[in-house]
């Protein structure tokens, strides 16, 4: 278990800037360069794109070559992408955020697939949990921080430092360097390597599209929320708001970490998506902070069940690629969700953000229920005609 709370540890140092830098990027766009919500979402869009195309390989290749020869080039790719982005205009960032996204560490799969390697299968999901409880408390330091820091300071300057923390912290991971594979996978699984179609199946594509559902929901969620205190002119106070999110998610994961059995993610994702629509009736702060609470409590609950069922789908000699199409899934649900929030706000407000990316959720998660019970039906009768 010390391994595990080291990794744990070096999970919280090194989330403070990721979760800063989405926040402070909207407001670097939207203030400084003086572009629109959509604007910023197709930033957004073009760094999550890109990361979602290469977690898949960068996953791959943590299976076969291990963490340091696959950190090391993102080490120095995004050290001199973010050097140079904050200070640039529109479209030159664009494209510095993009190309620093193909090169972005998987970070997320590298500490989930430390804390399994640390755990035994049955305190996994607990483990997990936890894990998704201490992400929520990165959450609620880092873009509290780097919020206030924009009060006093341009946004350029702030995007810079949370960018280079970001590499200051892959650095920190590739020196740790921490096992990313039970040491008894490959004697009990019996192979050294699994094929992908073993485990690439519906289920795990359903799970996935869970997990980029939940994304597009916390996504647009936060775009919303830049909207909603812009427009009440309480920029200052919108940690306070991202605080009360973050508590709500972190008891939402301790409880979840409690359960005796697991809950379907499309159980959680239909809870997130009807939670998040009330947030839409706020009229200031506290009210909104009051209503993000209670959304807050489905937050870590419904990525932690989605990260539990790949681990459960996938030999452990594959966990690797398996993760990365999980965190491919979910940063394409980041490049969705911005933009659409983004797009629903321009035109609706902050209040259109908040449903359109609600209404998503209840759609994915009644459509991925509905295929999984019509999956469940056809494998029963398959079995029952043999």
């Amino acid at each position: 278990m010390s391994d595990a709370r080291r990794i744990l540890l070096l999970g919280f140092l090194i989330r403070i800037p990721i979760f800063s830098a989405g926040v402070i990027l909207t407001l670097h766009v939207v203030e400084r360069l003086g572009r629109s919500y959509t604007a910023a979402g197709l930033v957004a869009a073009g760094a999550t794109l890109a990361v979602a195309a290469s977690e898949p390989l960068r996953g791959r290749l943590l299976d076969r070559f291990g963490l340091r020869k696959v950190v090391l080039p993102s080490l120095v790719m995004t050290g001199l992408c973010w050097s140079v982005a904050p200070f640039v205009g529109y479209w030159k960032l664009l494209l510095l955020a993009t190309v620093g996204g193909l090169f972005a560490a998987p970070t997320f799969s590298i500490i989930r697939q430390g804390v399994m390697a640390a755990v035994s299968i049955d305190d996994r999901r607990t483990a997990l949990s936890l894990d998704g409880v201490i992400l929520e408390l990165s959450y609620m330091v880092g873009p509290l921080v780097s919020v206030w820091l924009t009060t006093f300071v341009s946004t350029a300057y702030v995007l810079f430092g949370v960018e280079m923390l970001s590499v200051v912290g892959c650095a920190l991971l590739w020196w740790q360097n921490p096992s990313l594979r039970a040491v008894d996978t490959v004697r009990l699984e019996g192979v050294p390597t699994v094929p992908r179609r073993a485990w690439f199946r519906p289920g795990f594509v359903a799970v996935c599209g869970a997990a980029a559902a939940g994304t597009i929901v916390l996504t647009g969620s936060d775009v919303s929320i830049v909207a909603a205190v812009q427009e009440w002119n309480a920029v200052a106070m919108m940690g306070l708001v991202l605080v009360f999110w973050s508590l709500g998610s972190v008891i939402g994961g301790l409880v979840y970490g409690t359960l005796s059995r697991a809950i379907s993610p499309f159980a959680l994702l239909l809870g997130l998506a009807m939670v998040t629509a009330p947030m839409a009736l706020a009229g200031g702060i506290v009210r909104l902070g009051a209503l993000a609470f209670v959304a807050g409590l489905f937050c870590a609950p419904t990525v932690t069940s989605t990260v539990d069922a790949v681990s459960r789908m996938v030999p452990g000699v594959a966990r690797g690629e398996a993760l990365g199409w999980h965190g491919s899934f979910m940063t394409a649900g980041s490049a969705v969700g911005a933009p659409l929030a983004g797009v629903a706000i321009d035109h609706l407000g902050f209040r259109g953000g908040f449903l359109s990316v609600a209404a998503l959720g209840v759609v994915v998660a009644g459509g991925g229920w509905f295929a999984m019970k019509l999956r469940r039906r056809f494998v029963a009768q398959h079995a029952l005609a043999a």
